[in-house]
C-alpha cells in the first residue's frame, strides 16, 4: 500500500519562501506502519504529481487553504484514489469538507490514523473519523519526509495543545477544549538533540500556559546551548523568574499578540489579561533587558476601531522596535464564537468566505461598525506596508539590546524583515486556491441561502 501526504499552499503556485515543515505531516508519517509507503508533497515548495500512482490521499487543511485543498482532492478523486481531509477547517467543517472528499478526521490524527489506514486496505473508508484527545506521550514526528524541502532552518517543536485563554477570535479553544496537554519533556529535550542545528520554534499556541511545566522544561533546555524562539502572552513578564530562565535557555525572540490599543476591544475579544498591564511598554521592556527581540500581532476590525486606529498602532510597533508586526483585518473563522456572532447578525460579507470567488487575501470579511469593508482592507495593507518600509526598517534595528545585540540578531532582523517586504506585496490581494467548478459553487450557494 502507498499513501501520499499533501500540505496544500494557500494559492496556486509555488512561492512558499517563508514556508515552515508542518507537524501535522509528520504526525501522520510517524503513526503510518513502516510497511506502508509513504510520500509527502508541499504545496508550496513543489508541484503535485496527481498522476504517480497511490491507494490514499492525506490532506491537512486551514481555513485558509481550503479552497486549494478542495480543488487537489478533486483532482485525485477524478483519478478514483479516494481522499482523507482533516485538520482544524475540516474538524469545524465536516458537512463542508466531505462534500470534497471521501473521509473526515475530526480532531487529532492519535488514535484515529491507524484506523484509517485499516479501513483503507480493506476497502471500508468510513466517511468520519473522530478522534478523543489522546494523551501526547510518545508522539513521534517523523523528520524523513522534509529532505531536499529547502525550507527556511528553523525546526518547528511542540511541547503542548491547547490553550487556557478563550479569545473570541479564536477557534484553539473550540478544538481542544479548556484542557492544556503536554508532552514529556525528557522527549522534547530528545527530540530537539537529533534536530540539525539551526533555530526552534516552538509552535505551541502558548508555551507558558503552564507555569511549572514550562519553567521545568526551559531548565532542561539550558545544556543543550540552542536558540529558539515561542509565542507567548503578555503576562509574562510577572513572572521575572520564568523570564529570566527563557534568556538563559536561549530564546531569541517572542511573538506577543497585543491585538489593540483599544481598552474597550480587549474587553470584547475577550483578553483582558492584557489590561492587568500597567503599561505595554513596561512590558516590552522587560524582554529587551534579556535580550529578547519581539514580534507583536495587532487585529483592526473590532466594533470600537475607527480608522483613526491605524496610525497610532503602526507607530507605537515602530516605536517600541518589533523585529515584525503582524496587521490583519478581524476575520471570523469557523469555530470561533466571532464567526457564530456575525452569521447571527447577519455581517458576514461572504458566506462561506473562504470558499467564495470574489474574496481576496487580506481583504474584510465582514461589515465593520466603525468604518467601512473598503477602510479595514486598505487601512490594514498600509500598515503593513508603512511598518515593512526601509525607514521604518531602520528606526527598528537602532535597538542595540535586542535587534543589535549581536551579529546573530542583526542577520535575523534583516532577513525576515526584507522577506516579510516581499510576502506582503505578494499575498495582498490574491485569490485563495483556485476556482471551483460551477456545480460545486452552486451547491455552497444553494446550502448557505
Amino acid at each position: 500500500m502507498k499513501i501520499t501526504l499533501i500540505r496544500p499552499a494557500m494559492y496556486q503556485g509555488q512561492g512558499g519562501h517563508d514556508a515552515l515543515p508542518s507537524l501535522a505531516m509528520a504526525v501522520l508519517a510517524g503513526l503510518t506502519p513502516p510497511e506502508i509507503e509513504t510520500v509527502f508533497y508541499d504545496d508550496r515548495k513543489e508541484a503535485i504529481p496527481y498522476e504517480e500512482a497511490t491507494d490514499l490521499v492525506g490532506i491537512t487543511v486551514e481555513t485558509y487553504t481550503a479552497r486549494r485543498a478542495y480543488a487537489i482532492a478533486g483532482k485525485f478523486r477524478e483519478r478514483g484514489v479516494p481522499v482523507v481531509l482533516g485538520g482544524y477547517h475540516p474538524s469545524f467543517m465536516p458537512e463542508e469538507s466531505l462534500r470534497f472528499a471521501d473521509a473526515v478526521v475530526i480532531g487529532d490524527a492519535e488514535g484515529v490514523w491507524e484506523r484509517v489506514l485499516e479501513d483503507a486496505r480493506s476497502g471500508t473508508l468510513q466517511r468520519i473519523y473522530q478522534s478523543n484527545p489522546q494523551s501526547l506521550t510518545r508522539v513521534r514526528y517523523d523528520r524523513s519526509i522534509f529532505a531536499g524541502k529547502h525550507y527556511v532552518p528553523i525546526h518547528p517543536v511542540q511541547f503542548s495543545r491547547g490553550c487556557r485563554f478563550a479569545c473570541d477570535f479564536c477557534s484553539i479553544h473550540a478544538f481542544y477544549g479548556s484542557n492544556v496537554r503536554h508532552r514529556p519533556i525528557r522527549e522534547v529535550v530528545e527530540e530537539i538533540e537529533t534536530l540539525p542545528r539551526g533555530e526552534i520554534f516552538f509552535v505551541d499556541d502558548n508555551l507558558f500556559v503552564d507555569r511549572e511545566s514550562t519553567a521545568a522544561l526551559l531548565r532542561e533546555l539550558l545544556p543543550l546551548n540552542i536558540r529558539w524562539s515561542c509565542q507567548v502572552s503578555i503576562d509574562i513578564t510577572g513572572d521575572r523568574e520564568l523570564m529570566d530562565l527563557m534568556q538563559k535557555s536561549g530564546c531569541t525572540s517572542a511573538l506577543i499578540g497585543f491585538e489593540s490599543l483599544n481598552v474597550e476591544n480587549l474587553v470584547r475579544m475577550k483578553k483582558k489579561w492584557n489590561l492587568k498591564q500597567r503599561s505595554y511598554q513596561e512590558a516590552i521592556q522587560q524582554f529587551y533587558q534579556r535580550g529578547i527581540m519581539l514580534t507583536g500581532t495587532f487585529i483592526f476590525g473590532y466594533d470600537h476601531d475607527t480608522t483613526a486606529a491605524f496610525e497610532p498602532t503602526v507607530e507605537f510597533a515602530i516605536e517600541n522596535k518589533f523585529l515584525l508586526a503582524n496587521f490583519n483585518p478581524l476575520t471570523p473563522m469557523p469555530g470561533s464564537q466571532l464567526y457564530q456572532r456575525f452569521k447571527a447578525e447577519q455581517r458576514l460579507l461572504y458566506e462561506p468566505w473562504w470558499l467564495h470567488p470574489n474574496y481576496r487575501y487580506g481583504e474584510a470579511t465582514y461589515r465593520p461598525r466603525g468604518m467601512s469593508p473598503r477602510e479595514l482592507t486598505e487601512g490594514c495593507f498600509e500598515a503593513r506596508r508603512k511598518f515593512a518600509g526601509l525607514g521604518s526598517m531602520a528606526r527598528r534595528l537602532a535597538n542595540p539590546r535586542a535587534n543589535l545585540r549581536s551579529a546573530h540578531s542583526m542577520g535575523v532582523f534583516l532577513l525576515t524583515n526584507f522577506i516579510s517586504r516581499r510576502e506582503i506585496h505578494r499575498k495582498q490581494g490574491r485569490l485563495l486556491g483556485e476556482a471551483l467548478t460551477s456545480s460545486q459553487q452552486s451547491q455552497i450557494a444553494l446550502e448557505n441561502s
